[in-house]
């Protein structure tokens, strides 16, 4: 885990879901993305761009991953926002990740 992105907002909040103010812990795989989406409840759409090589043709393929994540009120990522998600414990039926700043 890089410790570096944790770094406590300015903000508070009383979200129990907040890897900072409430009681969810972070682990697992994290990335660099994107916020395509903010219109859901404290729940952004977040993705990234993916490239990786074909070798029966030679050539590269760019492959667009999209993940829910939470969004505490601390952070409160917009629409365009460059931001790092963190995996963590399933908070939903689709939400496995948290956004936990912005880049």
């Amino acid at each position: 885990m890089h410790y570096n992105d944790l770094v406590m907002p300015e903000k508070t909040c009383d979200d129990r879901n907040c890897p900072y103010h409430g009681d969810l812990r972070v682990h697992g795989r994290h990335f660099d993305g994107v916020v395509t989406s903010s219109k859901a409840f404290r729940t952004v759409t977040v993705s990234w761009e993916r490239v990786r090589k074909l070798e029966k043709y030679e050539r590269f393929v760019r492959n667009r991953t999209s993940v829910l994540a939470h969004n505490p009120d601390c952070i409160n990522a917009k629409q365009g926002d460059k931001v790092v998600v963190y995996e963590t414990r399933p908070i939903s039926r689709w939400k496995r990740f948290v956004v936990v700043r912005k880049v």
